[in-house]
């Protein structure tokens, strides 16, 4: 899906970034609930500061005279302060709740003879447009952290003092601990990632084994306890599957083997039939029982016993074609350059010939050729028949299944031919499907990597 195209797909780097955003976002919360106070306790000494000095101006300058009052005015002005006098007003200005409280702790630090404390008047940040330009400290900007206190000095004349506070920075200690925390609990959860990943990479890999039939190769027992567990569960069940399937090919090995001598024993005795009709009849059936046979032996070996060595493809597949071509097989072959592969060669020159021999009962012909496919080759056997309906594709590789509309008693067939292509190509980590030609006709691709799955 969309939304998750960036999320990465790996355990181990997802838990990495969602612990590292986890401590981020913990950090970031940590910092805005401090800088919040922080600010908090900024705006409440800054008032407390206005207040005193504002207090301090006005009391200094109702004891000097009006001459000389511009020089205090001036001292105590600065690059954050304005201090101007101005003409009482005949009412206070506005202010909220806050404000008047902190009008009324003004008024408590003025002296009790000052005269007009009802006009006393606090504004707390408010917009530097409200003011006029001679009321505004020399860099005031656009901050709107600012305090206006209002003092009367005497009957008719007020006192004005203005302080703009300049933003406060971001803690740059907090912002160094959370980047430090980061990469500390990122470097924690690579650790337990590793601790975790590890293993289930393990049984990945020898679940994909098994399942290829290449051996049950035993996963390390370690790791978290949970992962842990997975590993002894795995390594019990695949060496209860592999003596289940074992004890299976044992068991049809050892029927087959035992087929044997009561069907030679009939062929000898159906020898002494007087009458030829029966006896023909007799030897088709024992023949179809004797390749029956045959092919419940070539099943039960599956893909074992065979050691894998390095073979031209190219050069297997065309002796094999020459043989049926010889034997008037209508087969063609298209020559191919050579074709490097690790396989168990006898195994595959099985598969091949029982698709080539299937293209031609049930396809009049058999074109052979091999392409490039990936990480090794495509052996691809093309016929002229009618093809295999969709819903018919997965089934035909079964045991013993065969398409009534294309193959009878007249054509043969055990069931079992199409069922060991599978394993042998499954066997050395390929596969084998089927797909009807748009020209008309059946294409069996067989995928053989170039490196057989060692056994």
């Amino acid at each position: 899906m969309l939304r998750y195209r960036f999320w990465p797909n790996t355990l181990a780097v997802q838990l990495i970034v969602v612990t590292a955003a986890a401590v981020a976002l913990s950090n970031l919360a940590v910092a805005a609930w401090f800088e919040y106070g922080n600010e908090k306790q900024i705006a409440t000494a800054a008032n407390e500061r206005v207040l005193d000095r504002a207090a301090s101006v006005a009391t200094t300058l109702s004891a000097i005279a009006k001459p000389q009052r511009h020089v205090v005015l001036n001292y105590m002005s600065g690059r954050v302060w304005k201090f101007i006098e101005t003409a009482a007003p005949a009412r206070p200005l506005p202010m909220s709740a806050d404000e008047q409280i902190l009008a009324r702790h003004l008024g408590e630090m003025l002296p009790d003879k000052m005269p007009n404390k009802h006009l006393i008047s606090v504004q707390i940040n408010r917009p530097i447009g409200d003011f006029r330009d001679d009321e505004l400290p020399q860099h005031s900007g656009d901050s709107t952290q600012s305090v206006r206190a209002l003092v009367p000095v005497d009957g008719t004349t007020m006192v004005s003092g203005i302080f703009v506070r300049a933003p406060s920075p971001w803690p740059m200690e907090i912002l160094v601990a959370a980047v430090v925390a980061i990469l500390v609990a990122s470097l924690g959860a690579a650790l337990v990632a590793r601790r975790v990943v590890r293993p289930l990479s393990e049984l990945t890999t020898a679940a994909a084994t098994v399942a290829l039939g290449s051996g049950t190769p035993h996963v390390n027992e370690e790791g978290p306890a949970d992962v842990r567990n997975a590993a002894i569960a795995f390594n019990a069940m695949a060496a209860k599957v592999t003596r289940t399937l074992e004890s299976q090919r044992h068991l049809l090995s050892a029927v087959g083997h035992d087929l044997r001598t009561p069907l030679t024993a009939m062929r000898i005795n159906l020898e002494f039939v007087e009458d030829d009709e029966l006896r023909d009849g007799l030897l088709r059936n024992l023949d179809e029982l004797q390749a029956l046979t045959e092919q419940v032996l070539a099943a039960a070996k599956g893909a074992g016993g065979e050691k894998p060595r390095q073979v031209d493809l190219s050069a297997l597949v065309e002796s094999l074609c020459t043989d049926l071509d010889e034997m008037g097989e209508p087969v063609n072959w298209n020559n191919h350059s050579p074709a490097p592969i690790s396989c168990r060669p006898n195994e595959i020159k099985r598969a091949v010939r029982n698709l080539v021999e299937n293209a031609v009962a049930y396809g009049h012909k058999a074109n052979v050729r091999i392409t490039h496919s990936g990480d090794g080759y495509d052996v691809l056997v093309e016929d002229e028949g009618p093809g295999i309906p969709e819903s018919d594709r997965q089934r035909v590789f079964e045991p013993f299944v065969r398409l009534e509309s294309s193959r009878n008693e007249a054509t043969g067939g055990t069931g079992l031919g199409l069922t060991l292509v599978k394993a042998i190509a499954e066997g050395h980590g390929g596969a084998v499907k089927l797909e009807n030609r748009p020209g008309g006709g059946l294409r069996a691709r067989m995928h053989l990597p170039r490196l057989a799955a060692s056994v």
